[in-house]
């Protein structure tokens, strides 16, 4: 059936074709009756979904969106003809392939303001999936999150090491995903078709942990009813992390040695020599340096293998990750819990980007899976979070405030020993008299160095007695 071309008059001085106009839109858009068929489409909608205007003609809409939409949201299936909100959801097009759209449906009147049909847009979502996709590549490596300066430095550094088989040495606080980063090393390696065995050298007792190490054979002592492989024989063609590596044994420390110059295992009790082709990756929270001074390292060791250090800094360092840490876990909690939290109160937010983390990451996932437990509501308060963090005295970010003129009143003196844990009221004071302060007093920067509103913290200073 031939589809009808109409025109548009007295909008200039020559009538205009309409279907000419609507096709230079870039927007996919479609002129549907009153029944939901479809009685015209410009050429973006012919692109998208693969179907031109002879085929769509008089088809209802439904049969050539063929979005979840359709069977989700048809207003003609709910009843309500008159307007429609717009959505988020797919297209299936002529070639089967799967589309992120937007799709809105808005009424079309007469005159008298009669309904006479619904003009259809569809927005194509792909292009901004992938820019979403690449901001969030921008401030990860290989499941490791953040965008400050120090981690931008690490994820440069990364994808040169993975292509390396020199041995890595990984330090930092614990808690600071030396684990994630070893094994993002190893999946983003040419070794990342083999294996990655991990082994902590302060779990075991030397006698044990020199067989997980290095394997026995049958026989080798009382017990040994069978043969062992090993962690190094495991690793073969991949990757072994020794995390904890400063708690390793001096006499298993000269084993270690061995193989990192010739690759040669000797397993328990056995004289045959295995040569396993295996990179070591290494880490350890301790002062290896002063570990050796001390007499409980091996110097030659200690060279050998940091051959590339990497240092991962503590969360207090990296203040400006904190935010994006805290949407990470709790996007991965929410969806594991089934629960709709939008996000973190104010309020919470500021504590938590205040908190000094002494067990780094891993606590703050802990604090986000604790919380996301607890909370009943759609945002996750102060008193969501756990009790320790309100109740025990609270390692805050302390940073020198810059000089200024306004001098609101001293700080609160750090707490001694034997006195009463802080609360959340006297953390809560130090908090805002930190923002006055880099605010120079100005109170509209300091409730948004807090992430208030003014009148938040106009309340808040008077229940704190706070004369500013």
């Amino acid at each position: 059936m031939p589809v009808p071309s109409p025109a548009i008059a007295h909008l200039l001085s020559n009538e205009l074709s309409f279907d000419q106009l609507m096709d230079e839109v870039p927007l996919a858009m479609a002129v549907l009756d009153r029944d939901l068929h479809i009685v015209w489409l410009n050429r973006a909608f012919e692109t998208l979904t693969g179907f031109s205007r002879s085929d769509a003609y008089g088809v209802p809409c439904r049969y050539i969106v063929r979005s979840r939409a359709c069977v989700e949201n048809c207003p003609k299936k709910k009843g309500d003809l008159s307007a429609s909100a717009p959505c988020q959801s797919d297209l299936i097009n002529r070639d089967r392939v799967r589309l992120p759209i937007k799709l809105t449906l808005a009424p079309l009147t007469n005159a008298e303001g009669r309904l006479t049909g619904y003009m259809e847009t569809i927005e194509d979502l792909r292009a901004v999936q992938e820019l979403d996709s690449k901001k969030n590549q921008a401030f990860s490596f290989e499941g490791i999150i953040g965008r400050s300066e120090k981690m931008e430095k690490i994820f440069q550094t990364l994808p040169i090491l993975a292509q390396s088989d020199a041995s890595v040495l990984i330090t930092g606080e614990t808690g600071t995903g030396k684990d994630v980063v070893a094994e993002a090393i190893h999946q983003t390696s040419l070794r990342a078709g083999g294996p990655f065995i991990k082994i902590n050298c302060g779990a075991l007792p030397e006698t044990l942990l020199e067989s997980e190490l290095f394997g026995h054979a049958k026989g080798a002592f009382t017990g040994a009813v069978e043969s062992k492989p090993g962690r190094f024989r495991m690793a073969h063609n991949g990757t072994l992390f020794l995390t904890e590596i400063g708690d390793l044994p001096l006499s298993l420390q000269v084993k270690l040695l061995t193989f990192l110059d010739d690759q040669v295992i000797y397993p328990l009790g056995d004289t045959r020599p295995f040569h396993a082709n295996v990179r070591v990756i290494a880490a350890t929270h301790r002062n290896l340096e002063q570990m050796v001074a001390d007499g409980h390292f091996r110097q030659d060791l200690l060279f050998r293998l940091n051959v590339a250090r990497i240092h991962l800094p503590p969360l207090r360092e990296r203040k400006g990750d904190i935010r994006i840490l805290l949407d990470h876990f709790l996007e991965i909690y929410r969806g594991q819990l089934g629960k709709r939290i939008s996000g973190f109160s104010r309020e919470a937010i500021s504590f938590l980007t205040h908190y000094r983390f002494t067990g780094n990451i891993r606590e703050l996932r802990n604090i986000v899976e604790f919380s996301a437990s607890m909370s009943t509501e759609a945002t996750i308060g102060v008193n969501d979070l756990p009790a320790y963090l309100l109740e025990a005295p609270l390692p805050l970010m302390q940073e020198a405030p810059p000089a200024s003129p306004f001098h609101p009143g001293p700080l609160p003196a750090p707490l001694p020993e034997t006195q009463a844990p802080r609360t959340w009221a006297a953390t809560e004071r130090e908090m805002i008299l930190e923002a006055l302060r880099e605010a120079r007093g100005r109170r509209q920067e300091a409730a948004e160095r807090l992430g208030w509103g003014r009148s938040t913290l106009w309340r808040k200073m008077k229940q704190l007695g706070i004369n500013a």
